[in-house]
């Protein structure tokens, strides 16, 4: 076995396991944060500062009862929840999590995979990942399940339009569909929320639906649908459901980390260090930086504005979102067509 091939073998454990245990505390982050903005103090008893209630939550779900409803269709619903927890990690393949790292003179990459095409596969895996939902929602034969997922599938497809557009004023800008390229462009503090701040705002609003987070969590809307899409679920395969929102949160700040906010660059930072793998380890340690306060920004949003109407939900992404963002797309070529990077 090839070194390349062990070490991206052991990327690919740690990127897992990393994944896994920020999308866990990420459940522990979120009541403490809800606590500190309701003058509350959160979890508090199990272990010190209440930092073992993931693990509690964890045995909890283990340990309840398992329940297929007897006129459901068994095999989706156990599909619905699989679908939904792979397609979240899935994501994290094409994401430049830092340079690269020189070991006994070889160089290797701290991305498990780089393709060309990586934002093509971001918005595929994403794609993929509203089956996991509409088939929970429609093999759990209860209405207010089939009603979770049709509104669930409904928004992530709409908000799916507008995020793609303003992607596309991106790509133009940077001229690749590489993660990997777009990241290693902003080098030297030129990141891409300098020049497509439109397009940061569209594609940060389009998260928040994506990852169905309040304001825009109308699929899980208790007062009218009861638990929405997976109304029906228990045990470990409503907590893929609720760990797969939470893994899509923190993907999504590792997104638009990487595409707008530099990445693992930060400004200067050379000037400081020499060692190559230094500055690697370094600029990933700024890189889950920027990721964790974006996952604490999803969090503050959610205790601070309440959840939308769905016919305004609907109206912000089709009579807002889009037009914004083909508007966008307008001026950024306007722009390089003026300033000649574009004849």
């Amino acid at each position: 076995m090839s070194s390349a091939l062990i070490f991206t073998t052991l990327l690919i454990i740690v990127v897992f396991t990393i994944t896994l245990v920020i999308a866990m505390y990420s459940t522990y982050g979120e009541r403490k944060v809800a606590a500190f903005l309701q003058d509350r103090i959160g979890p508090n008893r199990a272990g010190p500062f209440g930092i073992l209630q993931p693990m509690a939550d964890g045995v909890k779900m283990f340990m309840k009862e398992e329940i297929i409803p007897d006129l459901s269709n068994k095999w989706l619903f156990i599909l619905g929840p699989c679908i939904a927890m792979t397609t979240a990690l899935m994501t994290s393949a094409v994401i430049p999590w830092g340079t690269s790292l020189s070991i006994g003179g070889e160089s290797f990459s701290l991305q498990v995979t780089d393709v060309n095409i990586g934002i093509l596969y971001i918005f595929g895996v994403v794609s993929i990942g509203v089956y996991g939902i509409m088939i929970g929602g429609w093999a759990s034969n209860n209405k207010y399940s089939l009603l979770g997922a049709l509104r669930a599938s409904s928004q992530m497809i709409s908000y799916e339009v507008a995020m793609g557009l303003a992607i596309i004023a991106l790509v133009m800008m940077t001229g690749t569909l590489s993660v990997k390229e777009i990241a290693a462009q902003q080098a030297g503090g030129h990141w891409n929320v300098f020049y497509q701040p439109l397009g940061f705002i569209i594609f940060l609003v389009c998260a928040f639906a994506e990852c169905n987070r309040t304001p825009f969590d109308l699929p899980e809307c208790e007062t009218e649908l009861v638990g929405g899409y997976h109304t029906e679920y228990s045990s470990m395969k409503l907590g893929f459901y609720l760990f797969a929102e939470y893994i899509n949160m923190f993907i999504s700040s590792a997104v638009i980390s990487t595409l707008y906010f530099g990445g693992y660059n930060m400004p200067f930072i050379g000037r400081f260090i020499s060692d190559p793998n230094t500055l690697a380890l370094v600029g990933t340690a700024f890189l889950f930086g920027k990721i964790i306060f974006f996952i604490f920004f999803f969090m503050w949003i959610r205790w601070t504005i309440p959840r939308f109407r769905y016919d305004q939900l609907m109206n912000l992404g089709w009579k807002g979102l889009i037009p914004l963002s083909i508007a966008n797309i307008f001026i950024t070529g306007l722009i390089m067509w003026l300033t000649g990077k574009v004849s």
